[in-house]
């Protein structure tokens, strides 16, 4: 755990009596490489660092991993009867009985790659890169309703008011970037789980993930008003300082502390977001790679951002995609989800392998929790050929970071509803991403109204050393 005070107080006071004016140094970036350099290793950091960033493609409203990733026969032998009794016992559900029908899989499944990954025929472009991916068969959740089973994959519990992965990230180690913020937000599409997925909790909230916007102004108040030039918005930053610092050792408020830092940071990001946001800077053949044009927002514009953010050193890059709620039409609702993520979803692989970046660049994809092998149907709600929400068993994807490749880990049984080998919590999957990052996530903890929180609770939980390379 940080209690070392170097961690919890500004410097700033220094460079104020020296005379150095705040708009002349990084301050969020040179703040935190002093206390990192001044206190040597935390003792948190306990692992090699085999991924220095994270883009987390977070698929909310969970996919069907029986027509995507895990693939059934059996469903289609007994389509229409209903699961034995002794493979439901116990289980709840979100809307359908326990009783209900069996639904078979909708789409084909063939074998990929020198791996043999069994891969639904709706995900063509992932197919044909399968051996650069690790498929994790086994996951399981806790929750079985959507906002508080996205806050989990999230924060590490199902409330809100927990500090999220980016910021725990950002708090234990920082950024790279010293113009752009550690921790960014790409939304398209609803989430049950609202802000508090990407918010910092009890941690310091210049911790918090920052939003980007579709349109000409991604940033939410970086912009300077008409009459104000940079010259101009330097003086009023420099005098707010000084009044804020003056506050800051008065009350000695860490908040104060992350309001200088969101000021500095947004005249900063004032330079360098025209060039992020400028595509014109990439070949027509890296656009065509991906399905991005320039101008049209939507998940393969932010899986390209995605990328130039990790180039420029930002920390941890979320991407939402929203729209995966098959309780009516499962079908069809992997076919148009299907389609809008797979070809961006493969390029940003690729494209992160061809220049190097997949080794320390850890991706993963994956909903909240999975859908069930039971079909929903319901007249008054309109629902027919559906899936209802499934915590007892779903399928993720990660490649790069220290993962190892072309590897399949877990299995469930022959309906695809109970893990019969390797299962991994939700808490195990952040173990691992944290150490993959270096860190011991038992360590890396931060004292609230008297208790010690961390990311994967207090529950014995372990990083999975089977997906580790």
């Amino acid at each position: 755990m940080i209690t070392d005070p170097l961690l919890l107080r500004t410097r700033r006071h220094f460079f104020k009596d020296c005379g150095i004016g705040l708009g002349k140094i990084a301050l969020a970036s040179m703040l935190a490489q002093e206390s990192f350099g001044a206190l040597g290793s935390p003792n948190f950091m306990r692992f090699p660092v085999k991924a220095k960033r994270v883009i987390f493609l977070f698929m909310a409203g969970a996919p069907s991993q029986l027509e995507l990733f895990d693939h059934k026969p059996k469903l289609r032998e007994i389509e229409g009867k209903p699961i034995p009794p002794s493979v439901i016992k116990g289980q709840r559900y979100a809307f359908i009985q326990p009783d209900a029908a069996v639904l078979g899989p909708c789409f084909p499944f063939s074998k990929h790659g020198e791996s043999g990954a069994e891969i639904s025929d709706r995900l063509p472009y992932l197919s044909k890169i399968a051996d650069d991916l690790t498929f994790v068969k086994s996951m399981h959740t806790d929750h079985f309703n959507h906002a508080p089973a996205q806050l989990f994959m999230n924060t590490g519990s199902g409330i809100p008011g927990r500090a999220s992965m980016g910021s725990w990230l950002s708090y234990g180690i920082g950024s790279e970037a010293d113009d752009l913020p550690g921790f960014v937000v790409l939304q398209n599409g609803v989430l049950s789980g609202g802000s508090a997925m990407w918010g910092s909790g009890f941690l310091p909230s210049e911790h918090q993930g920052v939003p980007f916007r579709k349109g000409p102004d991604p940033i939410l108040h970086v912009s300077n008003p008409k009459g104000i030039d940079r010259k101009a918005q330097r003086h009023t930053l420099d005098l707010l300082s000084t009044l804020n610092q003056s506050s800051l050792g008065q009350f000695g408020d860490p908040e104060i502390n992350a309001r200088i830092e969101a000021y500095e940071m947004a005249y900063r990001m004032q330079a360098r977001a025209p060039e992020l946001m400028d595509f014109s800077q990439e070949s027509q053949a890296t656009l065509d790679l991906y399905g991005a044009k320039p101008g049209q927002p939507g998940y393969a514009t932010n899986c390209l951002l995605a990328r130039r953010l990790a180039e420029r050193g930002t920390r941890f890059i979320q991407v939402y995609q929203g729209g995966w709620d098959a309780h009516n039409n499962v079908e069809e609702n992997i076919k148009n989800n299907a389609k809008a993520i797979d070809q961006a979803s493969a390029a940003l692989v690729q494209d992160l392998k061809q220049r190097g970046m997949l080794e320390d660049t850890l991706v993963i994809w994956g909903g909240e929790f999975g859908r069930t092998p039971m079909v929903e149907a319901s007249a008054a709600l309109k629902r027919s050929g559906g899936r209802d929400h499934h915590p007892q068993a779903f399928t993720m994807w990660m490649a790069g970071g220290g993962i190892k490749p072309g590897i399949t880990l877990g299995q469930t049984d022959e309906l695809g509803f109970h893990v019969t080998e390797d299962p991994v919590h939700v808490h195990d999957l952040q173990a691992t991403i944290l150490q993959l990052m270096g860190i011991d996530h038992t360590q890396l903890s931060f004292r609230f109204q008297g208790l010690d929180f961390r990311l994967t609770g207090v529950e014995q939980h372990h990083a999975v050393k089977k997906l580790i390379a």
